[in-house]
């Protein structure tokens, strides 16, 4: 966050600014977000347009617990951006709400609150004349608003959906019903069971719905979900690649390569000065991408660079960046690294480096690639000479090593076992936590191998270190490669035939 308040400082000194934000792309504009925080950006977003904040929010208030899973509606997120929107102004608010799709709105609402009619609550007198208290609710938070009394099913955010609903009853009373009539069916009781218990609850369906609606706005922008990430990946690590021809073009990946398109403004000559100098302060502060570093060049001394196989073409194949942002993306939903999500950098440097290693083993016999078919291949590389070859070389290192500590040996033996089963399944990498009994026998290699048997395999320094190409430093996990060419995989199997005495010494 140390850029966070130069970046806003500078934004807030530009003039024009609010001419500039509703051309700025949203994923640009999510991620001054991101930088500079939600609460202090409330500025920022009242000149944005409700388009790109629906935008935003696809992404911003969806979490998924683990990398790769199906990601989630973050309500506590959707509160905070309420709580921003009437910082903003109310008229900021009551524009954005109305922009975006009603079901998001209902669904945000009704994860904060429960709505019932004031009538279906209140006392009565019953058919034989009984005074009846009406409907008892739980203690807690509740506020009477419109006609309907709104109790809260959480702490956060509850002054800004009173306020927020409060402002809508009184400025859009419309769509004020239209919110709360949505937000009472999904505070029914559960539903009876019957031949239909089976079904969804209407809030589990609405979420679904929600869901839905999302993964088809963000798939025609290019972006993938998670299960359909994870079927890419799964079924290019298994291309044959000793076929007579290429794999065909992927079902999953066939719809999404498709250019992202700036959101539609007309022109105008004091705003595209703006433009230009919020372009060099975002430039400055990292905001916009940056070149990714797999392609750079060679090194200092004019070598040919290990990644000049991709680098010539994506020069001579103007539709490379289409391609690499697509499969960079695929990393982010479907794959993790190192027990955690991609960055965007890191996705877009991996998709660069596991096509090169794609395009270094396509076959001659085959016709001219392309970058999925290239990074399909890579994969496939990887899976069968890095993650299989690891393990299956590491299990028979494994088989033959003892020690004096029976502890030790039993995590030896435990971790051969789940390091056996995880490799019939085509899935290594589930080992990888019980790679941790390597540990006080060689760190070096724990760190090495901890690195090759990721769900997405590096090369740690540490190898370079035991084969004595590089210096020796402290342990840093963090402190890997990207596998881009043959020569690094090489320099894997040498690191694997010295692994015997390296672990039993």
């Amino acid at each position: 966050m140390t850029k966070s308040r130069p970046l806003l400082d500078r934004l807030r000194k530009t003039p024009d600014l609010s001419l500039v934000v509703p051309r700025l792309q949203p994923a640009v504009l999510h991620r001054v977000i991101q930088i500079c925080g939600l609460e202090d950006c409330a500025d920022v977003i009242a000149a944005a347009t409700p388009g790109q904040i629906s935008r935003i929010l696809d992404v911003d208030i969806w979490r998924a617990p683990k990398p790769g899973l199906d990601e989630d509606f973050d309500a506590e997120r959707f509160g905070e951006w309420l709580e921003v929107l009437m910082q903003a102004g109310h008229d900021v608010a009551i524009r954005t709400l109305l922009g975006l799709e009603a079901s998001l709105v209902i669904t945000g609402f009704a994860q904060h609150a429960a709505v019932f009619d004031s009538a279906a609550v209140g006392p009565y007198v019953t058919l034989d004349g009984e005074w009846s208290p009406g409907r008892r609710l739980e203690e807690g938070q509740s506020a009477e608003i419109g006609g309907y009394v709104v109790r809260a099913r959480r702490r956060s955010s509850w002054d800004a959906i009173v306020d927020v609903l409060r402002l809508l009853d009184a400025e859009q009373p419309e769509y004020f019903h239209r919110v709360m009539r949505g937000c009472r069916r999904l505070s029914d009781g559960a539903r009876e069971l019957d031949a239909s218990h089976d079904l969804l609850n209407d809030d589990e369906q609405d979420m679904f719905d929600l869901a839905c609606a999302r993964e088809s706005r963000r798939e025609r922008e290019g972006y993938m979900s998670p299960p359909q990430a994870r079927a890419f990946l799964q079924m290019a690590r298994h291309v044959r690649l000793t076929g007579d021809t290429p794999p065909g073009p992927n079902a999953v990946a066939h719809a999404y390569f498709r250019a992202l398109e700036p959101p539609a403004a007309p022109p105008d000559e004091t705003a595209s000065e703006a433009e230009a100098a919020v372009a060099e302060i975002l430039r400055d502060e990292g905001v916009l991408p940056e070149q990714p570093r797999a392609l750079l060049g060679g090194s200092v001394d004019h070598t040919p660079s290990r990644l000049a196989l991709i680098h010539a073409f994506v020069v001579a194949h103007a539709a490379s960046g289409e391609e690499l942002a697509y499969l960079a993306n695929t990393l982010i939903a479907g794959c993790s690294l190192q027990h955690r999500s991609f960055t965007e950098r890191e996705a877009s440097d991996a998709a660069i480096a596991v096509c090169n290693l794609g395009l270094e083993n396509w076959p001659r016999r085959w016709n001219e690639p392309d970058l999925v078919g290239a990074f399909q291949v890579g994969l496939a590389v990887l899976q069968r000479d890095v993650s299989m070859h690891v393990a299956d070389q590491l299990a028979v290192v494994l088989g033959d090593l003892r020690t004096s500590d029976r502890d030790t040996q039993i995590g030896l033996s435990r971790l051969r076992h789940v390091l056996i089963a995880s490799s019939q399944d085509g899935a290594p990498w589930r080992a990888r936590q019980a790679l941790d009994v390597l540990m006080p026998l060689d760190g070096p290699s724990w760190a090495a191998l901890a690195s090759l048997l990721d769900e997405y395999p590096g090369m740690h320094d540490a190898i370079g270190v035991a084969l004595g190409t590089s210096k020796a430093r402290a342990i840093d996990v963090q402190a890997f490669a990207f596998i881009s060419a043959n020569s690094q995989i090489a320099s894997i199997r040498a690191f694997m035939q010295l692994l015997p005495g390296t672990l039993g010494g």
